[in-house]
């Protein structure tokens, strides 16, 4: 066991006082907000790394303006760019952001507690996502290169964009999470105001010049700030298109009922989620207790994709709660730059929430199964495991993004598939079991409770490439290389009849338009 120790403060802070408006870093006047670490100094407080703009209002409805005005409707000269174009101006962002790498790692690290590994893992994964969303865009372009002739009529068949996207990122993957909606939104040519979420928001700051030098003014506004000044307005204004917002469900909901027209705003949501493990007899002990230990606490629980409640077959639940709390046990708690695997939690109030959640379970009948479950080390708990707990516990209807997770026993599958059922939310499921018949039986009847079965394995999002989304309160759209670039833009045509192909063939022969050509992007 490592605790975490008394650290000294990184020997630069950083004062963000830009931000990002109509492509110039503008320089705020104004009050700012400070950011503390997770990690504590000497005399037990959150250390301070730096400071960023405390935006108002004003500046807020400025953003939106600049982005409104580079989509123009859609005549703008982003929307209306070649595909080479901004295929172009992401390169060059990618690039511009490489050599910031052990930066942005660094401020993961401070400023959420993402241990070192899991910290160089997103802004690599990043890195690669977005290379292979170019990739991905030149297949779209490739696809609409192309004339269709169907019962007499010509027609060609791109995908074009929506307008103008107010995105909010969250704090678990500041960076990962938030270019996997804002950058395919951008390249499929809307315009964008972004807003960095609460924590993990300083990391922004090292990439703006990037921003600025490789999209044209309007096209990216980046602005600092609490969401009910900054956000509200925005979208009080009725001149958001698209809501890209990983968060919860809560905020989603207040947002989209801000706008005076609800019914035209397009929503890309990644919300919450409580993804159950299903561990029976027959399972494989070792894989079950591996994937569950790596599911229910990599990051201290705080991923959508967590595992937040596992049941586990009464024949052999003693066994399967004897080796999980062993293997959660021998977890390493302390700094995140030490590659801990349990680090402190990011949010203030998180530790005296998780406690609640404990207490409440143990009055109703729970037990911490593991020995060091529960234990508080300044601003890190301890994973622990409760069993049995109650349907009534605030721990089993809410999800707890939290080193917390409940364990139920059932003998009919048919308890967990009620329980499933009858549940908010619907992102994935964990199945642990050897057996053809009963991985078939699963597979049937949870693929429309769920949107991912995963055999003998945890919840995870990846590979980037397979769709990411979810039912219920979950997920709106869905997110992956592929599906993100369609979440953010919509099919379009040009058609006439066939007595029109001498005009068809001299607007594309003579290069008089963007969108109506048959130029094939290598």
């Amino acid at each position: 066991m490592t605790q975490q120790p008394s650290i000294q403060a990184p020997a630069k802070l950083i004062h963000g006082n830009h931000y990002l408006l109509h492509g110039q870093l503008e320089t705020w006047q104004g009050p700012s907000s400070e950011v503390r670490s997770p990690l504590l100094d000497a005399e037990g407080q959150r250390t301070l790394l730096g400071t960023v703009p405390d935006l108002d209002s004003e500046v807020g409805m400025a953003a939106l303006d600049s982005a409104k005005n580079a989509y123009d409707h859609g005549r703008g000269a982003w929307p209306t760019a070649p595909a080479g174009e901004r295929i172009e101006a992401m390169e060059k962002f990618i690039e511009l952001i490489l050599p910031r790498r052990q930066e942005v790692v660094d401020l993961l690290m401070w400023e959420i507690g993402k241990k070192r590994s899991d910290s160089e893992k997103e802004f690599d994964r990043t890195v690669d996502y977005l290379r292979d969303t170019i990739a991905e865009y030149k297949n779209l372009q490739r696809e609409g290169s192309h004339i269709n002739v169907v019962d007499g009529t010509l027609a060609q068949i791109r995908r074009g964009p929506l307008g103008v996207v107010l995105c909010l990122g969250p704090f678990n993957y500041p960076l990962n999470e938030t270019f996997c909606v804002l950058l395919p939104a951008i390249l499929m040519g809307n315009t964008c105001v972004f807003k960095p979420a609460k924590y993990g928001v300083l990391l922004m700051v090292p990439l703006l010049e990037a921003f600025a030098k490789s999209f044209p003014p309007g096209v990216i506004n980046v602005v600092f700030g609490r969401g009910r000044t900054l956000a509200s307005p925005i979208m009080a204004s009725g001149d958001v298109d698209v809501l890209a917002l990983i968060g919860n469900s809560k905020s989603s909901n207040a947002l989209i009922s801000q706008h005076p027209k609800p019914n035209r705003v397009r929503q890309v949501l990644g919300l919450e989620a409580k993804n159950p493990a299903i561990v029976f007899p027959d399972a494989d002990l070792d894989t079950a207790v591996r994937e569950c230990v790596k599911g229910a606490w990599s990051f201290n629980g705080q991923r959508c994709t967590a595992l937040k409640v596992i049941y586990v077959h009464k024949d052999i639940r003693v066994k399967f709660l004897e080796a999980f709390a062993q293997a959660t046990d021998q977890l390493v708690w302390g700094s995140p730059l030490d590659n801990a695997d349990i680090t402190p939690l990011p949010e203030v109030g998180k530790v005296e929430a998780m406690q609640a959640y404990i207490q409440e379970a143990q009055q109703q009948g729970a037990a911490m199964v593991n020995e060091r479950g529960g234990r508080v080390e300044r601003n890190m708990v301890f994973p622990s495991i409760l069993f049995p707990v109650s349907r009534d516990t605030a721990l089993f209807k809410e999800e707890q993004f939290g080193p917390v997770c409940p364990v139920l026993e059932f003998e009919d599958f048919q308890e967990v598939l009620d329980d499933i059922a009858k549940s908010d939310y619907g992102q994935q499921v964990s199945v642990f079991t050897q057996s053809p018949e009963t991985a078939g039986h699963c597979i049937d009847n949870l693929v429309n409770q769920v949107c991912r079965v995963n055999l003998n394995a945890s919840c995870q999002r990846g590979p980037d490439t397979l769709p990411f989304t979810g039912r219920k309160d979950s997920a709106v759209s869905t997110l992956s290389v592929k599906a993100a670039l369609r979440s953010f833009s919509i099919r379009t045509l040009v058609a006439c009849s066939e007595g029109q192909k001498g005009l068809v063939e001299d607007v594309i022969g003579g290069g008089h338009s963007s969108f109506s050509n048959m130029n094939y992007l290598l």
